[in-house]
């Protein structure tokens, strides 16, 4: 602020102004209660705030208390650290003791705002509001003396004109006597006169007595009074900015003590080295460890064999993909491990710029992107030395075999089409029909034959080329299934010879014309020469190529089994009796549940008495009964009964071989419901996937979805929906 020039003075400058200045005054010393309220209110804060340290200083030590010795050297240590901690919680206690400390000294600022500041500042109002009081008292003794003096004057002013009334009655009176009478009563006015007279001097007397006291009280009685009040309310100041500056010294001193506590904390906080806490969780978790041994082989129990290589002919060629493929992905996999190491190490450098301070950016982040580098470092590293050792162990065994072989050029594919695999014949087709074909050759194989393929490519082929290649490796896979290779071929070619043709319908009338079947002829084709459905030229290719050859499959009617189901032979029965009943086995056991049904169990026979009605056929059973059963309980028997295929592997064929009881449909179907249409199958055939069903022929089905095009047909049987060569079916 700035300095006053010329102090004021209250008398000089205000005359009469007691009643303004003795009302300012007051309010400052009733100021003086609201400043001690406020020390009074800070010192509760400070006391809550001390307590709220403290308390959460002592919560803390209770926490690390609990948590010391795991943090120090773990859960498990191999030997217990005593009362020692790790650096880390030496630190935090110190931390912690620096707000107890700072809470002790909140404490006592706040005890001294109380006892220093606010009770002093309390007394210091109360002195000054009495010095006050007195000299409120004093203005007004001044006033009614200034009161009085006035009061005598208008008195002696009274008194003086009594007088000259007095002295204008005793002339009158004078004037009107006559004689004696008269002579008294001049004398009489004479007196009255110098009473007048006398009277009139006290008047004048007290007028300058009067004026005297007025021109004391303004000019020295009220001044005086007014210099006291100013004077009173100076000193006012003067105490208060004392108290104020003690309050300031209190609490630079308690924060000054806080900032030491603090101070010490900041020292202490570069003792505590990171490598402090691994060291001591080291010494304390140290103990006797043994590398696990390396793995080695076992033999199986049901196949005794060594850990000797297989290095035959067909074994290398497997070794010799295996190499080859090892082999070429190494050199790439060597320079992606040096690119990210590099990558990993040039980034751990930025880490430690940061932590020296020489670069701003975010450490958390760079750690992020260091794990995250060192994960793909990983991935491509653990490649790599898969890639070596399957090299060098392959080498050490069998040498270079790579040396002069020529792999295929395959990429992966996925069949949308049936298509057979060139190495062991089978089709590539169904729910994930996942392949090879070679770019350059068109060798087809399935993902798991891809590493049994000989590395003989013979280079890029045209179109022709391709065609013959495929026809010969069919060829070749189809002589390894053929039966003949089973020791079946004697019994296969002494069974009498049949054919089969157009005995398709409108289910696949898109293959009638290739199906060449008869039931009558002079030969029996084996199994290996009956060929699955053929694609219509106006299908989209096979992926693989334009001349994939589909394999041959063996799906040839059973030889032996049929001879007596030639058409034209009558069905014999045990009996020697004949029967143009239409017979079913229950598949599944049915209990009645309405009005019309009957309970018919497991595996019984039953004479069909009504065909299919919306799921429902009425039977008859062994004991005469008649009623209703679901339709999807029930294997419609051919018109004869005849032994098991020596070809098929399905359920059906097997007959009563199997013993384990079949769950049945959950729920029987609606009566009335659509009206279900059924195939039944011309030609035994035998599943090549799970996507199929196997069946043998006259088999019925229950059919789901017509020949879209692809030449299968989806059917269901015992609930299972699979798929089944459209050209193999007709409808019924």
């Amino acid at each position: 602020m700035a300095d006053v020039d010329i102090a004021p003075n209250f008398g000089l400058e205000l005359k009469d102004a007691f009643k303004p200045v003795n009302s300012w005054v007051a309010g400052g010393i009733t100021w003086l209660d609201d400043i001690q309220q406020f020390y009074r209110e800070r010192s509760v804060i400070e006391k809550e705030y001390s307590a709220k340290l403290a308390a959460l200083a002592k919560k803390y030590y209770e926490k690390k208390a609990k948590k010391s010795s795991s943090l120090s050297v773990g859960d498990t240590p191999a030997m217990t650290p005593g009362s020692l901690e790790s650096a880390s919680l030496t630190t935090w206690t110190t931390q912690l003791t620096t707000v107890e400390s700072r809470a002790a000294e909140h404490d006592r600022y706040g005890t001294e705002l109380i006892t220093h500041i606010a009770e002093p500042l309390k007394v210091l109002a109360t002195r000054y509001e009495d010095l006050r009081k007195r000299h409120v008292e004093y203005a007004d003794k001044l006033e009614k003396e200034r009161d009085s003096t006035y009061s005598d004057l208008r008195k002696m002013k009274g008194k003086y004109d009594a007088a000259c009334q007095e002295v204008e009655s005793k002339r009158k009176k004078a004037e009107s006597s006559f004689d004696y009478s008269k002579t008294k009563a001049q004398n009489a006015y004479q007196q009255q006169i110098l009473e007048m007279h006398n009277v009139k001097n006290s008047y004048l007397i007290a007028i300058n007595v009067t004026n005297k006291q007025k021109e004391k009280y303004y000019h020295e009685y009220v001044p005086e009074l007014l210099d006291s009040l100013q004077d009173l309310s100076e000193s006012r100041t003067t105490k208060l900015n004392g108290i104020w500056s003690l309050a300031v010294q209190l609490e630079a001193g308690a924060l000054k003590r806080s900032t030491d506590f603090v101070n010490h904390l900041s020292q202490e906080i570069p003792r505590n080295q990171p490598s402090l806490d691994s060291m001591m969780f080291v010494r304390h978790n140290a103990g006797p460890w043994q590398e696990p041994g390396n793995k080695v082989f076992e033999p199986s129990p049901i196949w005794h064999d060594d850990d000797a290589m297989v290095v035959d002919d067909t074994a290398k060629v497997f070794l010799r993909n295996v190499l080859g493929k090892s082999k070429a992905q190494l050199g790439d996999l060597r320079r992606e491990v040096d690119k990210k190491r590099r990558e990993v190490e040039g980034t751990k450098r930025v880490k430690q710029q940061i932590r020296e301070g020489k670069d701003k950016r975010d450490e958390v982040e760079v750690v992020r992107a260091i794990f995250a580098m060192q994960e793909e470092l990983h991935q491509v590293d653990h490649k790599r030395l898969t890639a070596e050792v399957e090299t060098s162990t392959i080498t050490a065994a069998v040498g270079d075999v790579t040396l002069g072989a020529k792999s295929h050029n395959f990429k992966s594919q996925t069949f949308k089409i049936p298509t057979n695999c060139d190495l062991c014949g089978d089709r590539i087709w169904g729910l994930s029909a996942k392949g090879f074909d070679c770019r350059d050759c068109g060798y087809t194989c399935h993902s798991k034959c891809e590493m049994k393929v000989p590395a003989e490519c013979p280079g890029e082929q045209n179109k022709e080329e391709r065609k013959k290649l495929k026809a010969e490796r069919q060829e070749t896979a189809n002589s390894l299934k053929s039966p003949t290779s089973t020791g079946l071929s004697d019994s296969i070619t002494e069974l009498p010879t049949m054919s089969r043709s157009n005995t398709m319908n409108s289910l696949s009338s898109g293959y009638a014309a290739s199906a060449h079947r008869s039931v009558s002829g002079s030969g029996l084709r084996s199994p290996a020469e009956e060929t699955p459905p053929e694609r219509p030229t106006s299908l989209k290719p096979d992926i693989s190529g334009p001349n994939t050859l589909r394999k041959n499959r063996v799906v040839a009617p059973p030889p032996a089994a049929y001879i007596s189901e030639l058409p034209g032979s009558a069905p014999v029965n045990g009996s020697g009796s004949t029967s143009n009943d239409q017979k079913g086995k229950m598949l599944y056991s049915y209990d009645a549940n309405g009005d019309g049904e009957v309970t018919v169990a497991e595996g019984k026979e039953v004479t069909i008495l009504e065909p299919d009605d919306g799921g429902w056929i009425k039977v008859r059973t062994a004991g005469f009964k008649e009623g209703l059963v679901p339709t999807a309980y029930v294997e419609i028997l051919a018109s004869a009964p005849r032994p098991s295929s020596i070809y098929s592997n399905s359920g059906s064929s097997m007959g009563g071989s199997v013993t384990t009881k079949k769950q049945g449909p959950a729920v029987a179907p609606r009566r009335g419901a659509k009206k279900l249409k059924y195939v039944e199958a011309l030609y035994e055939y035998t599943a090549q996937s799970e996507a199929e069903h196997s069946m043998y022929e006259g088999e019925r089905f229950v059919l789901i979805k017509e020949d879209p095009g692809d030449g299968w047909a989806e059917v269901e049987k015992g609930g299972v929906t699979k798929s089944v060569p459209a050209n193999y079916v007709h409808a019924v």
